[in-house]
């Protein structure tokens, strides 16, 4: 299992942190990367069958200006792709207007209900000072369903650790591809995404034992993001790993393990699959495609989209 926070930071949702970060400066693009003198790994495949092949980057949906330009090797495979293959492309006005739809109606409580109703009295008060340190309305998370809620004290958190979402692999990437007028797939729908995630059942249960995951790790976030940006930087599968597994005492008796669990089929394995298939569906239509997704998606457990695509008797070659 993982760190519910992480799940967000590695896996998820690029398309929730559009709303829940409304606001943030313009996207910046990166320049075409020089030639690197050493071959390094990354989180960065080719997988190939008889007679195509498609590029597969595991991207952090935060990053810095460190990050750029990408190394050559990545560099060279996206100017060459035809397409750009990102979990939701929210480049797309449309994508957007549905995101904040569905985070409306399945983040936000009923009217006339507060956060602070759900929660056990602790927890909203951990929640509340975390609002006053950090200068955020508590009015404004008082109106969020727990996962959303969760979702956006994570959002502020990695950015007070100065990493950026407008800088994200993931984003950048998309800007670039729209300027060059490359096509822009979306792997997902607004609707899937925040699907993983929304538990808007009557206990709201798997959403509040992510928000008292969330704030049990922000002390320690700061680490946990340089550790990430670390492991991304050299492709370092064992790093990210131990950095996103989850301690088991985040999971306290058998119903919080049983939610964790739920978290992970919805947020990781079941998406994996569905990420395979599409990647094998550009193989057989013969579509010479840059495909980014969660860097997660790709080294953690057995059920990754690269262990996916290896079963399905596709050829994967790491670089």
């Amino acid at each position: 299992m993982m760190r519910p926070a992480l799940r967000m930071f590695c896996l998820l949702l690029p398309a929730l942190l559009v709303f829940a970060c409304a606001g943030n400066a313009p996207r910046e693009t990166s320049a075409p990367a020089p030639q690197s003198a050493a071959a390094p790994q990354h989180f960065f495949w080719k997988v190939s069958d008889a007679n195509s092949s498609v590029w597969l980057l595991g991207s952090i949906h935060f990053a810095d200006s460190s990050f750029y330009p990408l190394d050559s090797v990545i560099e060279t495979a996206f100017v060459n792709a035809e397409e750009l293959a990102v979990e939701i492309d929210v480049s797309d006005d449309s994508v957007n207007t549905e995101i904040a739809s569905e985070s409306m109606q399945h983040g936000m409580m009923p009217a006339g209900k507060r956060l602070q109703d759900l929660l056990p009295s602790e927890m909203w008060n951990s929640v509340d000072s975390i609002c006053t340190a950090w200068g955020i309305p508590s009015v404004t998370l008082q109106a969020m369903r727990p996962w959303l809620a969760a979702m956006t004290l994570s959002a502020f958190a990695i950015q007070r650790a100065g990493i950026d979402p407008t800088l994200g692999v993931d984003a950048v990437l998309l800007d670039r591809a729209a300027h060059d007028g490359k096509a822009i797939v979306g792997l997902e729908t607004a609707s899937e995404q925040i699907g993983a995630l929304a538990d808007t059942t009557e206990s709201d249960s798997a959403g509040i034992f992510y928000l008292k995951s969330t704030l049990r790790e922000v002390s320690e976030l700061d680490s946990m993001v340089a550790r990430i940006v670390r492991a991304w930087k050299t492709g370092d599968d064992a790093l990210l790993r131990e950095t996103m597994a989850d301690e088991r005492d985040y999971a306290e008796g058998s119903a919080e393990k049983e939610l964790s669990d739920k978290l992970d089929e919805k947020v990781y394995k079941s998406r994996n699959v569905k990420m395979a298939e599409r990647i094998a569906q550009f193989l057989a239509e013969d579509r010479n495609v840059f495909v980014v997704v969660g860097a997660a998606h790709l080294v953690l457990d057995e059920d990754n989209v690269v262990d996916l695509l290896r079963r399905r008797g596709l050829t994967v070659q790491r670089f």
